[in-house]
């Protein structure tokens, strides 16, 4: 049995160490190292709690170090980094390519470029840099990253696999990277169908981590489609009254609105929509994919849907893409057939 930190005590302590960092780093001899963690616990900070001003926080100072560090591979690869968050993928290479000119560790490179590579949809370069790292070290870190490309890409019995062995090799106390992997774990359930090994993975991730919000997000989705709607909606109500991410709003709206509730429905519908279009206008890469599946879903209309698919698409040739932008093709053009020849009006709210 693994024995960890309280997932509540873990976030307390990552807050703290963001707040140090921010007061040391003030200062203008701040050394780089301590610019590159704050960017990074920023990163992961926003991962766990679906904040998307921390992600901003984090490119914005990753920025800002390259300017002022312009010969530090460290700097490229911390830019790198949020530049992925942020799904812009071609300028993470370039920051990689950089950071390996400036002399950087070929292996920190390589796994840098594997993530980039598995948000991209290239699976086997992907595969063949995380694999590679394994049999060098197979330590928990390179396992579960192994286990959660497996998710991913659809090999769910090697990413179980994956998975059992990583967690008998992890040494540390915090709950954080466990409750990544069983999250990575439940999400790959989802897609699959498997609504109860989903819910059984997710609650995990929310045992590790209660404040975990993506988690706390897709198990609500599970609950709705298994029928237990009021514990959906207790779930996300929470989650879109406090998160920056529209997600959450955009789920409670369409829960509520196959529910029954059209005024609740309504009112987290066009929060969403206004979230959602600020957000495309900053972070059109980002939130391509989640935007096309709110105006397929509670937004009701395909047309937006199809253009931001086709954005998502051309970022990143995934099957989850692919589907997407076919769902959205055949949204499209039934709703067209079906109102011929009446004109056709297409809602947008902004």
């Amino acid at each position: 049995m693994i024995v960890v930190t309280h997932g509540a005590i873990a976030l307390r302590n990552l807050h703290a160490q963001i707040d140090g960092l921010e007061a040391v780093t003030a200062s203008p001899d701040t050394r780089i190292e301590d610019r590159v963690q704050l960017i990074d616990l920023l990163a992961l900070r926003g991962s766990i709690l679906g904040s998307v001003a921390d992600y901003e926080h984090a490119q914005a100072l990753a920025q800002q170090l390259v300017q002022d560090a312009t010969t530090d591979a460290a700097a490229f690869l911390a830019r790198a980094r949020t530049r992925a968050l942020f799904h812009r993928f071609t300028d993470a290479l370039d920051d990689l390519d950089v950071a390996g000119r400036l002399a950087a560790d070929a292996e920190t490179v390589n796994r840098e470029c594997a993530a980039v590579f598995q948000g991209l949809g290239r699976y086997a370069e992907a595969f063949a840099i995380r694999e590679e790292a394994v049999r060098r070290d197979p330590a928990f870190e390179s396992l579960a990253a192994l286990s959660t490309l497996c998710a991913e890409s659809g090999d769910s019995e090697r990413a179980l696999r994956m998975r059992g062995e990583s967690l008998r090799r992890y040494r540390g106390v915090s709950p954080l990277p466990l409750a990544v992997l069983d999250f990575q774990i439940g999400v790959m359930w989802m897609h699959s169908g498997n609504l109860d090994r989903a819910r059984d993975h997710l609650s995990a991730a929310r045992r590790y981590v209660p404040a975990y919000a993506p988690a706390q997000g897709h198990l609500a989705e599970v609950e709705a489609e298994l029928g237990n709607i009021a514990t959906a909606i207790a779930l996300l109500r929470p989650l879109a009254i406090s998160s920056d991410d529209p997600d959450y709003a955009s789920q409670l709206a369409r829960i509520l609105a196959d529910s029954g509730n059209a005024t609740d429905s309504s009112y987290w519908r066009q929060l969403a929509a206004a979230r959602y279009e600020a957000l495309i206008a900053l972070h059109p890469e980002a939130f391509a994919d989640h935007a096309a599946e709110f105006w397929l879903g509670a937004g009701a209309d395909p047309r937006r849907a199809l253009q931001l698919a086709r954005i998502n698409f051309a970022i990143r040739r995934t099957p989850r893409a692919h589907a997407l932008l076919s769902r959205a093709i055949a949204r499209t053009t039934n709703r067209v057939y079906r109102r011929k020849p009446e004109p056709i009006v297409w809602s947008t709210l902004s």
